[in-house]
């Protein structure tokens, strides 16, 4: 049987600002290491999200015109997200996804945009700011250390049931003062890291990846035991 990873591209026509799509080339790469093939599917506005069906997701970031747009087509698919996430659906989220799929984010004009609240952080604003520059983070969960860029107006604030995706060494990270960058969520992950994040940290693609294939493996087995029944 071929084993293929299947990966849906949230808004990848829409929220794919900085070259982060480069992060689907990174994935593509290391799936095919494991000789698992990759199959990529965009999933836009107006389009169901199936939580049964992909292995994977990866949600870029955006400018805000088009974070508009994205916030008030994706409450159409909360329920479905949430409970992909909910069951260890392995997801990224760059920027603009990683706000969107907390509860809110005060754009920089004031705007308040519904996230879907899937992961437990909010997103405010800054006046005339924003946070640039080379940045370094040390990772609990894998004993990593992650390098990359960031480029955000966006503070963003965790709750008490995620933890950060690393500990702030250079840099500014989620909000400039609690040495926190990025979330992680069982198997969701979330950044500000440009460059593209996992193109410069090929160590946390290896996590990544072994995590969606684990999820392929087991939607493969039970789609063999439909078929057998």
């Amino acid at each position: 049987m071929t084993r293929t990873l299947k990966i849906a591209h949230l808004y990848g026509n829409l929220m794919n600002t900085y070259g982060d799509n480069g992060n689907l080339l990174m994935l593509e790469y290391e799936a095919k290491q494991q000789d698992v093939n990759v199959e990529t599917e965009l999933v836009s506005v107006g389009d169901e999200f199936d939580p049964n069906k992909y292995d994977l997701v990866f949600f870029g970031g955006g400018q805000d015109y088009e974070q508009k747009i994205v916030a008030r087509d994706i409450q159409l698919k909360k329920e479905a997200l949430t409970s992909y996430i909910e069951n260890y659906g392995v997801t990224i989220g760059i920027c603009g996804g990683f706000q969107l799929l907390g509860k809110y984010y005060i754009n920089a004009a004031g705007e308040r945009l519904e996230g879907i609240g899937a992961l437990d952080h909010y997103t405010l604003n800054q006046d005339n700011n924003r946070f640039i520059g080379d940045i370094v983070i040390e990772n609990e969960r894998f004993g990593q250390t992650y390098y990359g860029y960031e480029n955000h107006n966006g503070r963003t604030f965790l709750g008490e049931n995620t933890q950060a995706l690393g500990k702030v060494v250079t840099g500014f990270g989620n909000n400039g003062e609690d040495q926190t960058e990025g979330v992680m969520y069982k198997n969701t992950f979330g950044s500000y890291f440009h460059g593209p994040l996992l193109v410069r940290n090929d160590q946390l693609t290896k996590e990544i990846v072994a995590l969606a294939i684990q999820n392929m493996d087991a939607r493969l087995a039970k789609e063999n035991q439909t078929t057998e029944a």
